[in-house]
C-alpha cells in the first residue's frame, strides 16, 4: 500500500466538502419526512457491515475499509434507487480482497442471507452468487478502482509510541520535527481513543477528514473525557520539568569550579546528558507540535460528540430481546459512559442506552441530570429504517414509472440488473 497519503487516490479523490455529501443525498431527501433519518442510515449501516463482518471473521480494518467503501459508493448513488443491502455486502467481499483478507463469495452471500433475513427481515436477498458477483464489478467501477484507504489507526498507535515506525515508511500525520513527538498514553486511553475511532465509521467523518486529523480528534475526547489518563501525563511532565531543573543547577555549580578546558568539556557532556531523557510532553506543547490545524480537529471533535447524541437516540436492539449492548462485537459498540469512570467491564456486561456522557445523556460532574426529560425525542430502530428505505424505493420506483412532467427519466440500468430479486 502506497505510504504517501498526499499523494494517494484517497486524499485527492476522496476527500470531499459538506456541498458534495448534500448533493448526493438530494434524491433521498424528496422521499423522507426528517432528513435526520438520513444520519440515522449511517450507523444502521455500518453496525449492519461490521455484524457481517464479525460473522465473516474479519479484522477490524477490513470491516473499516468496507465501511469506507459503503460510504464512498453513495457518494454517486442513492439509497432510493439501489439496494444498499447487496452494496453492503459487496463493499465486505471487495474490502477482504484489497485488505489481503479474501473470503469465498458463497460464504459472503450465505451469512448475508442469514444475518439480514433473521435480523432485519430482509428476505429477498439473493441467493444466487452470481448477483454479488456481478454487484463487485458495478462497485470497483463506481469507485475508479480506488480500493486504498488510509484509516486513523496507525497514526493512533503512532502517536502513542505503541508501535515503531521508520521515517521512510510514515503516513500522514506522524510527527517528523526530530523529537520524540509521542503522547505517552497507557493501555486503557489508547483502547478508548480506539473505540472513538471505531465509532467514526457511523457517520461522514471519513468523507470529509484526513485520517490522521481523526486520530488527533480521538486522542484528545480520550484526555478530555479520562481524567486519570490526563492527569498521568501531567504528573509525569511536571516530574520530569521538576528532575531538570534540579539537574541544571547542579551543573551549574559545577560549572563554576573547573577552569576554562574542563568547563567546555563538561558543558558539552551535561548538555548531552540532559538530551538523552525523553521527557513526557505536556498536553499543550504536544497538540501544538503536531503542526496540524487545532480547529479542524476541534470540529472533528465536535462532530463525533453530535455523532453519539445521534446514536443516543438509536435502539439497535428493539423488539430483538437482547440485552443491551452486551451481545455486540467491541468493534461496534458505541463508545458509552462517562470515559472517566466506566470501565469495560460494565459496558460488556450492559451499561444502558442513557449511559452516553458524549451524548449528554450521562452525569455533567456536577451531580445532575444532563438531559431535560421534558424534551421528547425519537427513538429510531432498525425495522423503522428497513422500512424507510422499502418506501424510498417504492416511491422513487413510481416516480420514475409516472413523472409528473410526463418526460422519461433516466434508470440506473446497470444496477437494476443486481437488485434482491431472490
Amino acid at each position: 500500500m502506497a505510504t504517501n497519503f498526499w499523494a494517494s487516490s484517497h486524499y485527492k479523490r476522496w476527500i470531499v466538502d459538506r456541498a458534495s455529501l448534500r448533493q448526493a443525498r438530494s434524491d433521498d431527501l424528496l422521499y423522507v419526512d426528517n432528513p435526520e433519518h438520513l444520519a440515522f442510515l449511517n450507523i444502521f449501516f455500518a453496525n449492519l457491515i461490521a455484524k457481517l463482518g464479525k460473522k465473516l471473521g474479519l479484522k477490524q480494518r477490513v470491516v473499516a475499509t468496507a465501511t469506507v467503501f459503503f460510504r464512498r459508493f453513495y457518494l454517486r448513488n442513492s439509497y432510493c434507487e439501489t439496494d444498499p443491502f447487496i452494496v453492503a455486502a459487496a463493499c465486505c467481499y471487495v474490502a477482504a480482497k484489497a485488505e489481503e483478507s479474501p473470503v469465498h463469495i458463497k460464504n459472503v452471500v450465505s451469512d448475508a442471507r442469514a444475518i439480514f433475513g433473521e435480523d432485519y427481515g430482509i428476505k429477498t436477498f439473493p441467493s444466487d452468487n452470481s448477483k454479488l458477483a456481478e454487484m463487485e464489478f458495478y462497485l470497483v467501477d463506481e469507485l475508479d478502482c480506488d480500493l486504498t484507504v488510509f484509516h486513523p489507526y496507525r497514526t493512533l498507535m503512532t502517536l502513542c509510541g505503541k508501535r515503531a515506525c521508520p521515517a521512510s515508511e510514515a503516513e500522514a500525520g506522524e510527527t517528523d520535527d526530530g523529537r520524540d513527538g509521542k503522547m505517552p498514553l497507557g493501555d486503557v486511553a489508547v483502547q478508548t481513543a480506539w473505540f472513538i475511532i471505531n465509532d467514526t465509521y457511523r457517520s461522514e467523518v471519513c468523507l470529509l477528514y484526513p485520517p490522521h486529523l481523526i486520530a488527533i480528534a480521538a486522542i484528545y475526547l480520550t484526555l478530555v473525557f479520562n481524567p486519570s489518563a490526563r492527569s498521568a501525563i501531567q504528573t509525569a511532565a511536571s516530574a520530569a520539568s521538576s528532575s531538570a531543573g534540579g539537574n541544571g543547577g547542579s551543573s551549574s555549580q559545577q560549572y563554576g569550579q573547573h577552569d576554562s578546558a574542563s568547563r567546555r568539556s563538561s558543558r558539552s557532556s551535561s548538555s548531552s546528558s540532559r538530551r538523552l531523557p525523553a521527557q513526557p510532553p505536556d498536553l499543550i506543547g504536544w497538540l501544538a507540535g503536531l503542526n496540524v490545524s487545532m480547529s479542524l480537529v476541534a470540529t472533528i471533535a465536535q462532530e463525533i460528540i453530535s455523532l453519539y447524541a445521534l446514536w443516543d437516540r438509536y435502539d439497535e436492539d428493539a423488539g430483538k430481546g437482547s440485552a443491551g449492548d452486551a451481545g455486540r462485537p467491541v468493534g461496534t459498540q458505541r463508545h458509552q459512559g462517562n470515559l472517566a469512570r466506566s470501565t469495560r467491564a460494565a459496558k460488556a456486561s450492559g451499561a444502558g442506552r442513557s449511559g452516553s456522557v458524549l451524548s449528554g445523556s450521562g452525569s455533567t460532574g456536577d451531580g445532575s441530570d444532563a438531559r431535560d426529560e421534558s424534551v421528547p425525542s425519537e427513538i429510531v430502530t432498525p425495522m423503522f429504517l428497513v422500512q424507510l428505505l422499502l418506501r424510498m424505493r417504492e416511491a422513487r420506483m413510481a416516480d420514475l414509472a409516472h413523472p409528473a412532467s410526463g418526460r422519461p427519466v433516466a434508470v440506473n440500468k446497470r444496477l437494476e440488473r443486481t437488485q434482491a430479486a431472490g
